[in-house]
Order: C-alpha cells, then sequence, then structure tokens
C-alpha cells in the first residue's frame, strides 16, 4: 500500500512548529511522531551537560519576533513564518536606524524572494531572516526590533525507538528533527523513518534489530554517541543517516568513511536497482550525522542516503525548501520504498565461508576442464570463466565479507552470484552464514 500522502500529511502537520535544536517545537514534534509510532521513547539530556568536546547548550523559548518599520509596518514576523527570526535568537526590545539593522538583516542577493534559514547556537546574538526584495525596499528611519525569546537552564529532546528481531546485533538509522519550517531538508527524513519503522515492526523473523533515533542534528548525535558508545561499537553492524528524502529529481548516496561496510554496500545494490544513474559523493562531501558516526575513535558503518543532497538544490536553507514545489508524496513514496528495499536486502544478506584451505580442487568436482590450456577461442572457455568466477567468490569467502561485499569486489551480479552459491553448497565448499563470522 502506498504511503507517500500518509507520510506527506505528516509533514503538513509538523511543518508549522518552530523547531531548534531544543525546547516545545521539538517536544511538540517527537510527541506526534509517537502518536504514529507509540513505541518510541521521548528521552531528555540536561543543560550543561558535557559530551565529548561540546556541552548541550540552555534550552531556548521563543513567544514571538518581529519589527516595526518607521512608516508602523509589522515585517519579518515570527508568527508568519518562523524562519524570519535568527534561530537561538536571544531576547531583544530596542530602536534602531536602517543602517544598524542592516547589520542584523539577513538575506539571499542570488533568491531575491527566498527567507534564509540562520542560527546562532553557541554564540549569544540576534537577527532577523528577510527576502532580499523586502530587505531592499527598507526606508531610512528608526526601526522597532522586539524579540521575545530566553535561554534558560532546561533539556534537549530526543526520540529513540529499539525494533527487536533475533539479534543483538543492530541496524542504526538516523535522522534528524531540529530545523523549522523546511520540507526536504528536515520533516522528510523524520517523516519516512516514523514510517519505515512502522513497517519493520511487521516484519516477520527479523534477523536484524533495528535502532531507530530522532535527533538535533549534530549536538543531537554527538551527546547520543556519547551516551551510547560502548553499546554502539559492540552491537551496529550497518546504519544510515536519513535526511533530504522527499524530493523526486534524483537519489544521492554519499559512503561511509570506511567506503566499503555492509552499508555502502546494500546501499549501492539497492541503488542500481532502483534508480541506475543515481549521484555518487564522496567522504569529502560530508556535512550530515554521518560526520559524528564515522569520527575517529568511533568509527560506525554508518552512510546517508539521500534524494537531492543537502546543500546541493537552490532552495537548500530557506522559505523556498516547502512541501509545495519541492517535496511531494511521489516523492517521499520513492524514498520509503527504496529504504525498505535497502532493509530487505539486509535481512537477506548472508556472508560465507570456505570449507577448504588453499584453492579447492575443482577438477574432481566436475567444475573444470580436465584438460589443461585452454584458450579464450575454444567451447570450453566458459567452464573456466565459471570456475574463475567460483575461486574468486572463495577468495573472499572468509566468514567477514558479506554476499554483497564479494559481489561489488568481484563485479558479479545478482543472478550469477545466486547460481554460484547454490554450485559451492552442492559441493559443500563453503559455509552460508546469517551473520558475520566473529
Amino acid at each position: 500500500m502506498d504511503k507517500g500522502l500518509d507520510i506527506y500529511n505528516l509533514a503538513k502537520k509538523l511543518w508549522p512548529l518552530n523547531r531548534s535544536i531544543s525546547g516545545d517545537g521539538l517536544r511538540r514534534s517527537l510527541k506526534i511522531l509517537k502518536k504514529i509510532c507509540p513505541e518510541i521513547k521521548i528521552k531528555e539530556i540536561s543543560s550543561g551537560e558535557n559530551v565529548f568536546d561540546w556541552c548541550v547548550p540552555d534550552e531556548w523559548k521563543i513567544n514571538s519576533a518581529y519589527i516595526i518599520t518607521p512608516a508602523g509596518k509589522k515585517i519579518c514576523d515570527f508568527k508568519k513564518n518562523n524562519l524570519h527570526v535568527l534561530n537561538y535568537s536571544i531576547g531583544i526590545k530596542k530602536k534602531i536606524t536602517l543602517k544598524q539593522l542592516n547589520k542584523k538583516l539577513y538575506s539571499i542577493p542570488s533568491l531575491p524572494k527566498a527567507i534564509p534559514y540562520k542560527t546562532s547556537y553557541y554564540n549569544k546574538d540576534w537577527g532577523f531572516c528577510i527576502s532580499h526584495d523586502q530587505k531592499k525596499k527598507l526606508k531610512n528611519g528608526i526601526y522597532k526590533i522586539n524579540i521575545d525569546a530566553h535561554h534558560f537552564k532546561g533539556s534537549m529532546s530526543y526520540g529513540e525507538i529499539l525494533i527487536k528481531g533475533k539479534s543483538k546485533k543492530e541496524i542504526l538509522l538516523s535522522t534528524y528533527i531540529c530545523h523549522p519550517s523546511m520540507a526536504n531538508n528536515e520533516l522528510s527524513g523524520p517523516c519516512v523513518s516514523v514510517y519505515l519503522a512502522k513497517w519493520i515492526q511487521k516484519l516477520k523473523k527479523k534477523k536484524y534489530s533495528y535502532r531507530i533515533v530522532f535527533l538535533p542534528e549534530t549536538i543531537g548525535s554527538i551527546a547520543y554517541i556519547s551516551k551510547n558508545l560502548k553499546r554502539l561499537k559492540k552491537n551496529v553492524v550497518a546504519g544510515f543517516n536519513l535526511t533530504c528524502l522527499g524530493d523526486d529529481r534524483t537519489y544521492s548516496f554519499l559512503p561511509s568513511k570506511n567506503g566499503s561496510t555492509l552499508s555502502d554496500n546494500v546501499a549501492k545494490y539497492a541503488l542500481r536497482l532502483k534508480y541506475p544513474k543515481f549521484k555518487k559523493y564522496k567522504w569529502i562531501d560530508r556535512g550530515s550525522d554521518e560526520r559524528q558516526y564515522c569520527s575517529p575513535g568511533i568509527d560506525l558503518p554508518i552512510a546517508t542516503i539521500m534524494r537531492s543532497k543537502y546543500g546541493e538544490y537552490k532552495e537548500y536553507h530557506t522559505s523556498m525548501d516547502n512541501l509545495t514545489k519541492v517535496v511531494k508524496p511521489k516523492g517521499l513514496q520513492g524514498s520509503y520504498d527504496l529504504l525498505k528495499l535497502v532493509i530487505e536486502t539486509l535481512e537477506k544478506n548472508i556472508y560465507l565461508k570456505s570449507n577448504i584451505l588453499c584453492e579447492p580442487n575443482l577438477g574432481k568436482r566436475g567444475l573444470y576442464p580436465k584438460i589443461g590450456g585452454t584458450t579464450k577461442l575454444e567451447k570450453s572457455y566458459n567452464k573456466i570463466k565459471i570456475s574463475r568466477s567460483i575461486l574468486d567468490v572463495l577468495s573472499y569467502a572468509d566468514g567477514r565479507h558479506s554476499l554483497l561485499d564479494i559481489m561489488d569486489k568481484c563485479n558479479i551480479d545478482s543472478i550469477k552470484i545466486n547460481h554460484i552459491v547454490k554450485i559451492l553448497k552442492k559441493n559443500k565448499l563453503a559455509t552460508v552464514l546469517e551473520f558475520i563470522d566473529e
């Protein structure tokens, strides 16, 4: 059954809420997700808590923000668009000149109708975001500034759900829920993820356990890792950072730092089936929470799956990233289907372990020509080719390389690898393992 419209309607419900890395908007958003998937647990991390090289900031609460022009007109009204205020802005009420105000106004000349998204999480400051067209129309005079906001010792919220499978080995799915009203670079990730969680819950005979987290970007993943590092390193065998899943322009893939983990191989396999022309990025192009999961000393096998990559589409971090022109049910449905394929592929994936030391004698098993010295011009050369493929596969059959990894390294498609696995099993040349051989 299609879920694109359900996911889209959830995004519409979340759209007006003012999310940030802490505060009521974040909690309310998590509670709405919890209504879809009641098993989500909402947890808190106290302000001021040290998490590696960072500190969880004070909580932020904002009631209103606006500017009154010399003509008495209210502009940059936070209640009309929550992007208008510098996110995490301090409270302020004062009168200033246009020259002074312009130093605190953010706009994008190349996108004159867009309101940019700007933040100041760790530096106490204030400001407004405005379309460049509107900024150019401002007249000299005295402007009244009003930002009713304050910071206080509170907590940072996040959501987590564990869906248990046959094994304690986990697949980690991470998405962030800290941006205000932007559709692709925010709402698509958690909205697709919560419906994916509901689908995973219904899977029978799950081989892996699945842990799905809904975090504030950067500080949330850093804090989560700091509290769960030992368990994550012990149990996580694959995982994905899920963001920018809502448009229908393309698909994109950013690998883990390692580049050849189970996560990387599963994602590339699924993307080739779904959309062969997907855009491939390099680790150096990173910019989301994969930075934290793959950082030195953490080294988790986390890759990032997207539609249009963050920072690569013109509407990114602006009011143009909306639910009418950018994100649509079709795009959300495509991402949901792709991620289901990724999970199904993970569940079906196996590991091979050779039963023979050194190369096996294929000739005595009828898997190699009886006469050596065969050339490419002879009919029997096809038997040589399949024999070579068998030996290539066996060369990686150490119980630690997944079947997808072997396919990638040997450049073998799914039809051929399945044929080879049948040969190996029939001739007792290799044992099939569900999990990596420890």
